[in-house]
């Protein structure tokens, strides 16, 4: 199965199929509401407004496995998001990322990073998928979203 494979349902369970994300480079966060990191929302949102129309994408994926900092619907989550940060890339239903029940999708992004921890610290881990479909880079909870832009400029050439 590839990047492209996938489908998963939006906050508000309609289908999002990942086949219209190729040929773009693509952003993938692990969200929580109530996280210390939710801040961040800010600066995926001013990365996305910035490069949107040149073929970035973020997709926020609400998950409550760490101190349960999603206990909000994904609908919920995603009003959240909007109200508080302005919010209007593509929110999902939520999802494990670790464990038994780790949805396909980060099964398959961790899988494409070995040498790293394969499980997923905490909220806001990021992949950064290029237009080929396949994981650049993993980034850390830690590392902001204005530290990405370059690299983000970089995978769009």
């Amino acid at each position: 199965m590839n990047f492209y494979d996938f489908k998963y349902p939006l906050a508000n369970k309609q289908n999002y199929d990942f086949e219209q994300l190729k040929d773009k480079v693509v952003l993938i966060v692990n969200t929580a509401s109530n996280c210390g990191f939710a801040p961040q929302f800010e600066g995926l949102e001013e990365l996305y407004q910035k490069y949107k129309d040149k073929g970035f994408v973020i997709l926020g994926f609400p998950c409550d496995q760490f101190n349960h900092q999603e206990p909000n619907s994904a609908e919920q989550a995603q009003q959240i998001c909007k109200l508080n940060y302005g919010v209007t890339f593509p929110i999902f239903d939520k999802i494990e990322v670790n464990g038994k029940n780790t949805t396909e999708l980060y099964q398959h992004l961790k899988s494409q990073h070995r040498g790293l921890i394969k499980t997923i610290p905490w909220n806001f881990t990021k992949f950064l998928i290029g237009k080929d479909g396949n994981v650049i880079k993993r980034y850390s909870p830690k590392v902001l979203p204005v530290s990405l832009e370059n690299v983000i400029k970089e995978a769009l050439e």
